[in-house]
């Protein structure tokens, strides 16, 4: 029975994908140690440092089916060591003293590393696919509701018209600069490991760095300038990226949780029948994806420290940090995907109220229009003074029984300049949304 959240029979969905789970249960984690090994003794036997017959054994064997998984298990509990059992539960599989060559030259880190950065390079590949789907859900948003105006808001409150699809172009463009993240951090992070017992490569002096090569592109991973046996600085870049990918999931979560408050409910996350918002009160629609997706989104950023500390590591060996890398990091890739998962859900099934939009931009009789008057009155009296004329009569109408429009009309030094119909026009939203739809049009450009 399952005692993680992201492996429980009644929560997981909520905090990652199975796809994802896969990567990271005990039976992938073994086949890439298997890999490892297997990598290793190829490489060495095209070279000749171990006979070409007990590499191919050992290729022939190393799989995870084949292993005793759960006398790897009751040896690790012996041993206190997870890569000596399975080199012994290895080596008793292959036949003719194949298994006497597993691991030759190799130390338990480096098989370990080199498992974990296979795994991230399956996990990106999902974590890619997974962002070029909600990227592709952002962009229809961002197409359908270029020109549906809104009320932008700043400090809470509102400030001055944009669209709805210029909210939604600035959240594309953000993920779209993690997904340039991601690619760029491929080099630096999807490297594998082997350096020996302190990362000298000793046992393997005379062939070792072309083994390295070799091995590693049997593995297709990158090959270390240097042993990164106490360099976490890949894992914390990954780990810090994802961070921020799943800090871009949270705050677009959260902007839904607000603009769906009942008295905005200028969006809604997708409703289905059945869906329950509360156990005592039949009336909610609670935005409880919108709130998962926040809640994953923290636990991920908060997940982020652990990699900043395993960089901090002694001498040419510290397993403190490795028994940390290999908690947190499961989770940062499982979470971070069960918050690409739910987003792209919520935004394909976004409902969007241009009406309740339209609605909401009236709340304040004018007001948030008060710049483009300051601007069109600026022309005739100097920008400073205008400002303090409209804030005047902007003033006046929040705390007064007159609307802003007639704040205006009543005060001398706006009516010498600027006409009702003047007024009438300058106080439309609709004409003062800026570069809003350019703006959207250049981000949508960008993903061509």
């Amino acid at each position: 029975m399952a005692s993680h959240t992201t492996n429980s029979i009644f929560l997981k969905d909520l905090y990652g994908a199975d796809e994802m789970r896969a990567v990271f249960d005990d039976m992938s984690l073994l086949q890439r140690w298997l890999d490892a090994e297997v990598a290793l003794a190829l490489s060495e036997a095209e070279l000749g440092i171990i006979p070409p017959e007990a590499a191919a054994e050992i290729a022939r064997k190393g799989r995870a089916e084949l292993m005793d998984a759960a006398r790897i298990k009751a040896l690790i509990d012996q041993t206190v060591h997870p890569i000596v059992p399975l080199i012994r539960v290895f080596a008793a599989v292959c036949e003719n003293g194949a298994g006497e060559y597993i691991h030759w030259g190799a130390t338990t880190q480096d098989i370990m590393d080199t498992a974990t950065v296979l795994q991230l390079k399956q996990a990106t590949v999902i974590i890619e696919r997974r962002m070029g789907e909600l990227a592709d859900a952002l962009s229809s948003l961002a197409r359908a509701h270029r020109d549906t105006v809104m009320a932008g808001r700043t400090h809470g409150q509102q400030a001055l018209p944009i669209t709805f699809g210029f909210k939604v172009a600035v959240w594309l463009a953000e993920l779209q600069r993690h997904s340039e993240r991601l690619t760029q951090c491929k080099p630096r992070v999807l490297v594998g490991q082997l350096s020996g017992a302190v990362g000298t490569l000793a046992s393997l002096p005379d062939r070792g760095l072309e083994v390295q090569r070799r091995m590693m592109d049997t593995l297709g991973l990158g090959v270390p300038v240097i042993t990164w046996h106490t360099s976490r600085d890949g894992y914390a870049e990954y780990s810090a990226l994802l961070g921020m990918i799943a800090a871009t999931l949270g705050k677009i979560a959260h902007e839904i949780i607000l603009l769906q408050m009942t008295e905005l409910w200028e969006v809604e996350e997708p409703f289905n029948e059945g869906k329950v918002g509360s156990s005592t009160m039949p009336h909610k629609r609670n935005p409880m994806l919108c709130e998962a997706i926040v809640a994953l989104a923290r636990l991920v950023m908060n997940l982020v420290p652990n990699a900043l500390d395993s960089m901090v590591q002694e001498h040419e060996r510290d397993w403190i940090s490795d028994h940390m890398d290999w908690a947190y990091l499961p989770d940062l890739c499982i979470m971070t995907d069960g918050a690409l998962v739910l987003t792209t859900r919520v935004i394909a099934g976004l409902s969007v109220h241009p009406e309740r939009m339209a609605h909401n931009l009236n709340a304040t009789n004018g007001l948030l229009l008060s710049e483009q008057i300051m601007l069109a009155l600026g022309h005739a009296i100097g920008r400073q003074t205008a400002h303090d004329v409209v804030y005047e009569c902007a003033m006046a109408a929040i705390d007064g029984t007159r609307t802003f429009r007639e704040e205006l009309l009543a005060n001398p030094r706006v009516a010498a300049h600027l006409t009702p119909a003047d007024l009438d026009s300058l106080l439309d939203p609709r004409g003062y949304t800026g570069l809003a739809g350019a703006f959207v049009d250049r981000v949508l450009a960008a993903r061509e």
